[in-house]
């Protein structure tokens, strides 16, 4: 998963028009280090529909507080700039329920660039 270290790389990598999944997270979060065994391979599952990134929230402080970050791990789903789904909840995440959101985020995604192409 690519490490997002500064403001302007994440704004260029959300930017992109496709599907990208932030997940905020922090070295001391012991949530984070819950799903860390599993995550590779949840993104080598998903990787011909979506990108992961992770993102510091330590790291890149601005971007936690300009995207209303509040817990971590956080996924937040974004295309061409703009966010469209996120995942936020102050339990524990289970690999089932990430890959739930990720499928969920796949689905708004499709909808709307179906919804574009019209």
């Amino acid at each position: 998963m690519q490490t997002i270290n500064t403001s302007e790389s994440f704004h260029t990598t959300i930017a992109s028009p496709e599907l990208t999944i932030a997940v905020f997270k922090a070295d001391w979060c012991v949530d984070c280090k819950f799903i860390d065994p599993f995550m590779p391979e949840v993104e080598q599952q998903y990787s011909n529909r979506l990108r992961l990134v992770e993102v510091d929230v330590d790291g890149v402080g601005d971007v936690s507080q300009e995207q209303n970050i509040l817990g971590i791990p956080s996924f937040v789903a974004y295309a061409n700039g703009k966010e469209l789904i996120r995942f936020v909840n102050k339990a524990r995440k289970s690999r089932q329920e990430i890959e739930q959101f990720l499928d969920r985020a796949v689905e708004v995604y499709g909808a709307l660039n179906a919804q574009a192409a019209e």
